[in-house]
């Protein structure tokens, strides 16, 4: 893993400091709150200077080459630096639900997956923890750590942010929700979404590039984009994949996903209070094939 170089150089370490300076004055976010975590300071995603994890499992249900035939080490952090009306984890990511933990704990919890025959460490809303993760990543290399980073993520990413990653997450998997800002600010609390998700998918190919598949058809570096259809055209699905094909290429890898239900907060909030139609997902499916992007997963 490319990790074990910037540990043996020290570089890591360095990561590690500059990442934790931040929480002096957190910035981790595009909402650049500027609490102070270490005083016990809470900004919009209500993370403290601790990080809090709802479960470490196996997980079997993501795309085929995070999950392989053996599961991916899937660790689901508690809160959120969005507001999604819809979020199928609220209570996770909206009500908390978790334990706080030492990153020393955290380091144990990722090695204990890799014994347990992980194909990867899949970090799931990991953003308001990253320095911590980076002490957890530092600690477990000494110990014999060696399993790709998944950075499964909501998107809403700064690129300042993302630097501190690169060499040390393999592949990235982020959301692309939104391409119009009012339902980015309506349904998530996320002003400036769009510009905000595709600087930070830009930084992660970047980093990664397209998708690498091991000989056994697993993921070990690269980047994978979800895409969930919203009822009434919300998510603007056409235009989305109209940016990925244009911008990143033909050979991007996706998820478009038609899993929407009025999960949470939905049932009250117009525009989202039913799932989506058959045509409507099939809408986005035609805009999939129109733009050339064949490489990934639609859902039946």
């Amino acid at each position: 893993m490319r990790y074990h170089d910037l540990f043996q150089s020290g570089e890591l370490r360095e990561r590690v400091r500059a990442a934790y300076a931040r929480l002096r004055s957190c910035d981790l976010c595009p909402h650049r709150c500027r609490v102070n975590r270490f005083r016990g300071e809470t900004g919009f995603c209500r993370a403290g200077l601790k990080p809090q994890i709802a479960s470490a499992t196996l997980h079997r249900g993501e795309e085929p080459p995070i999950s392989g035939n053996r599961g991916s080490g899937t660790i689901f952090f508690s809160w959120c630096t969005l507001r999604c009306r819809f979020c199928q984890n609220f209570p996770i990511s909206q009500l908390g639900n978790g334990e706080e933990l030492s990153t020393s704990a955290l380091a144990e919890r990722m090695l204990k997956l890799q014994r347990s025959g992980a194909h990867n460490i899949n970090l799931v809303t990991p953003g308001h923890y990253l320095p911590q993760i980076l002490a957890a990543l530092w600690l477990a290399i000494p110990r014999g750590f060696r399993l790709p980073l998944v950075w499964n993520s909501n998107g809403y990413e700064t690129v300042d942010t993302l630097t501190l990653l690169d060499g040390i997450v393999d592949i990235y998997l982020p959301d692309m929700k939104y391409s119009d800002e009012e339902p980015a600010v309506r349904f998530s609390a996320a002003p400036g979404y769009r510009d905000i998700n595709r600087a930070a998918v830009r930084e992660m190919f970047r980093q990664v590039s397209q998708l690498q598949l091991d000989e056994e058809g697993i993921a070990r570096r690269g980047l994978i984009i979800r895409h969930l259809v919203l009822p009434e055209g919300a998510a603007g699905s056409r235009e989305t994949l109209r940016w990925i094909a244009e911008t990143l290429g033909l050979e991007t890898h996706l998820a478009l996903m038609n899993q929407y239900f009025p999960a949470y907060q939905a049932e009250k909030t117009p525009g989202l209070q039913r799932k989506i139609s058959d045509e409507e997902y099939a809408e986005a499916v035609a805009a999939l094939h129109d733009y050339g992007l064949e490489n990934g997963w639609v859902q039946e």
